[in-house]
């Protein structure tokens, strides 16, 4: 059994396997005493007039207590950040990281704006930790470009990919549990869809271009191809010439 979890850990893709590491890690420093939340968590005032700025990637590592729902949440991390890494974004580490980083960057800003909106201030104030948002965001995309894979929830009826993320955040409203963070997931996640697929398809422009300081984190290995046109084969041998 140990071996199988070791096996399946290491066959991660190197974006997903650091990211669940991180954030179990993180959860569990926290369980144990050992790493404060309250060291941990998206503080606008904090970041800003401290310069703590390790908060706004901090906050996205920390899933709540180890629960049901800590399990729930690592599973579909494992699960669609891992599907997206090896399949839509294949050979292609860098562009996927950056899908993360935009990701956080819109979550982090909503929250940021929302937080000085009257009358919605008070509920955005509340979301101190973007994690299960941004693995939402994960979620949704994967949903966007496999929207015809058939899927079960529960084995209660089956749906298609393109609407799990409505029937998550309609668990996550008969659970009790605040829609905010799943809608602010899907949010961020549509608005990547839309800049990165749709967008480029409209215009033939593409304004979610990589960085090439990025690719250059995650550079691949260059493959050297031989040119046909300068290979040059050996002479046959001189007793096969006189032989003719």
């Amino acid at each position: 059994m140990a071996q199988a979890v070791e096996e399946w850990y290491k066959q991660m893709p190197i974006i997903t396997r650091s990211y669940l590491t991180a954030a179990v890690v993180t959860t569990i420093g926290c369980s144990l005493d050992i790493i404060s939340p309250y060291n941990l968590y998206l503080n606008p005032r904090l970041v800003m007039k401290q310069y703590q700025f390790w908060r706004l990637v901090t906050n996205f590592l920390y899933f709540r207590k180890m629960d049901l729902d800590f399990l729930f949440h690592m599973f579909f991390l494992a699960r669609y950040c891992k599907l997206l890494e090896e399949n839509s974004f294949r050979g292609r580490t860098a562009d996927f990281f950056y899908m993360l980083l935009f990701g956080a960057s819109v979550l982090t800003g909503i929250v940021l704006v929302g937080g000085m909106i009257p009358y919605v201030s008070e509920s955005f104030a509340r979301i101190i930790f973007l994690s299960n948002s941004l693995t939402f965001m994960m979620v949704y995309v994967w949903s966007k470009q496999n929207p015809f894979i058939h899927m079960s929830f529960l084995g209660l009826f089956t749906f298609t990919a393109a609407y799990l993320p409505w029937v998550l955040l309609g668990f996550s409203v008969l659970v009790g549990a605040s829609p905010w963070v799943d809608l602010l997931g899907m949010i961020a996640g549509h608005a990547y869809y839309f800049l990165e697929d749709v967008y480029p398809r409209m215009t033939g422009r593409r304004p979610l271009k990589t960085p090439s300081f990025i690719k250059a984190l995650f550079a691949e290995e260059p493959v050297v191809m031989a040119d046909p046109a300068n290979v040059r084969f050996a002479p046959p041998p001189m007793e096969q010439l006189h032989q003719d």
